[in-house]
């Protein structure tokens, strides 16, 4: 599974990129499995998208998708 960061997550892990030998699983178990292996993460409010759609936590992630894990932006 390939994952894409941005922003502060990309900051934070140290890479913008990174590749994860992962099963089938929705985006919520992604997201508490990303947590344990990088429990420093900020990942509260980031969005996912899946193959370049938004997706919810009940989506289903197969092991040849692209994610992406998106921060909030905020502007003034």
């Amino acid at each position: 599974m390939k994952i894409l960061c941005f922003a502060h997550v990309s900051e934070q892990l140290g890479a913008s990129s990174l590749e994860l030998d992962l099963g089938p699983m929705t985006v919520d178990a992604f997201l508490e499995e990303f947590k344990q292996r990088y429990p420093n993460l900020r990942l509260d409010h980031v969005m996912i998208a899946v193959n370049e759609q938004f997706v919810d936590e009940t989506h289903r992630i197969e092991p040849h998708d692209t994610v992406v894990l998106l921060p909030p932006v905020s502007g003034g």
